[in-house]
């Protein structure tokens, strides 16, 4: 009999372990200043492997929904993009400490640009070149266009041959990884993903959700005919957008090929 008790002892803890694994529970934590140890509000925390997001509060508190191994994302304008897996330890005693660091900013050469500019639009319109290979693209969601690739029909046609190389960097990217591209819709649908991705311009969320090289996106958008100009201005937003229409349109070539 007292073995039989030790046994359903340890069943009943091994089955607790393994719930701990599969299930999603809420988790809290605080996020404070490395420098400072002081709260931090308005941090966003984005559970990467669900693709849900919060942001912390007034004293720096965030509550998320997830389960062991998720990755967890923490995010601040002027801080350094942190990655925290979630641990049994962390699920069972339901709150967190994280510290953020303050990126170290080294100042650069500034280089003037050639054209004199007047300070008029209307006049300056006319100094700046425009690149007639690329032309107006408007991202559905937001209000402004943005420089995409040659409109001419051959564009398509590179595009089409990508997509369907076996040998080609875009074919790898979109086909061996369905289940990371699924993210990108719901990557989408979250306010407060999308909010961060709108100030960010270094990719780093973006890749860590994709679980992709950041620099492969500059790759992907190539492939996908954007022009030089989008791929480096664009904020993470846009380039979520981007990736976002040109996985949709490789779907829709792949299902009639």
């Amino acid at each position: 009999m007292r073995y039989f008790i030790v046994f359903l002892f340890l069943l009943i803890t091994t089955i607790g372990f393994s719930q701990n694994d599969t299930i999603a529970v809420a988790i809290q934590g605080t996020v404070i200043s490395a420098e400072t140890r002081l709260p931090m509000n308005n941090v966003h925390v984005i559970n990467a492997t669900r693709v849900k997001g919060v942001i912390t509060d007034g004293n720096g508190l965030f509550e998320l929904t997830a389960k062991a191994n998720d990755t967890i994302l923490f995010s601040y304008l002027g801080y350094e993009t942190i990655k925290v897996r979630v641990t049994n330890d962390w699920i069972k005693n339901k709150t967190a400490k994280v510290a953020l660091t303050e990126k170290a900013y080294a100042l650069e050469e500034v280089v003037m640009a050639r054209y004199n500019l007047t300070g008029y639009i209307e006049v300056d319109t006319e100094l700046i070149p425009v690149d007639e290979n690329n032309y107006r693209y408007s991202i559905s969601g937001l209000n402004a266009g943005y420089e995409v690739g040659d409109k001419s029909p051959s564009a398509v046609g590179k595009v089409l041959q990508s997509i369907f190389n076996p040998a080609d960097f875009l074919y790898n990217v979109f086909g061996k990884r369905p289940k990371q591209m699924k993210k990108l819709k719901e990557m989408k649908k979250d306010d407060t993903i999308r909010e961060l991705l709108a100030t960010k311009y270094d990719r780093i969320v973006l890749a860590s959700m994709l679980e992709i090289d950041k620099d492969d996106i500059p790759l992907i958008l190539q492939n996908c005919n954007y022009s030089e100009q989008f791929i480096k201005t664009a904020n993470d937003l846009q380039i979520l957008d981007a990736i976002s229409g040109c996985y949709e349109e490789y779907k829709v070539l792949k299902k009639n090929k």
